[in-house]
């Protein structure tokens, strides 16, 4: 992933990265990556009664990276700049509409 790094005094270096994007909206098990890449973030643009589970997987299931518990704040991000080898796979389990951002 290319980017532009910008270097401040007596702070920690900020990394800008490129990242593409998956708008889900439905109940679904949506693969947004295959291969190994960066999951940045996920936005809650509209909500459901319904959890949100990320796996390092190109199916619904393995190494879970993370679960967002069901009704989450319309305009919330999820913040995780973690990697993923396998792929990156989103289980939504109600009609929430999230964009994903991976790279």
């Amino acid at each position: 992933m290319k980017g532009l790094t910008i270097n401040i005094k007596n702070m920690t270096a900020i990394s800008y990265g490129k990242y593409g994007y998956t708008n889900i909206t439905s109940a679904s098990t949506t693969t947004v990556a295959k291969g190994a890449g960066v999951l940045h973030a996920i936005v809650i643009n509209t909500t459901a009664a319904g959890t949100i589970t990320v796996y390092d997987s190109t199916t619904g299931s393995g190494q879970k990276i993370a679960t967002i518990a069901a009704s989450p704040v319309t305009g919330q991000v999820f913040l995780y700049d973690c990697v993923f080898s396998t792929g990156c796979t989103i289980v939504t389990a109600a009609g929430s509409d999230i964009t994903v951002m991976v790279g």
